[in-house]
């Protein structure tokens, strides 16, 4: 579970948090899943994995203000070796869903071809085959 305390910049001018911070909470939240799955952003840069986002959905249920704290809990809803799905629910502190979302990334080199991770990375495959 990884937690976001909204900031007072992330909110417009009726003081609600700006729909595209999610986006950025889910990022927050996809890069502490990883690295307490053990394949931190940096570990995967350093072996030469980048992960691009390739879709995002977002169902905004509940709005949230400057202060809040939000939980986001993440799982991994699919993973085929070549894509993986994450799903996010975002809670408040009463456990109100503020938010459903879900994020599709595929895995690349840095010269910016498909990686084949069950037989480049075998140990990061099993980790990612084993979330789902």
């Amino acid at each position: 579970m990884y937690t976001h305390k909204v900031q007072y910049y992330e909110t417009d001018k009726m003081g609600i948090t700006h729909h595209s911070n999610y986006i950025r909470w889910m990022e927050e939240a996809r890069i502490d899943f990883l690295e307490k799955s053990g394949f931190s952003y940096d570990k995967l840069e350093k072996d030469g994995i980048i992960s691009p986002v390739i879709s995002v959905e977002c169902s905004y249920k509940k709005t949230t203000t400057f202060s809040d704290e939000i939980s986001i809990e993440v799982t991994a809803l699919a993973f085929n070796g070549i894509k993986l799905k994450l799903g996010y629910i975002m809670k408040n502190a009463e456990g109100v869903t503020v938010c459903e979302a879900s994020s599709c990334h595929c895995f690349l080199n840095t010269d910016g071809y498909p990686v084949r991770l069950k037989k480049e990375f075998p140990e990061f495959y099993s980790t990612l085959a084993s979330l789902v």
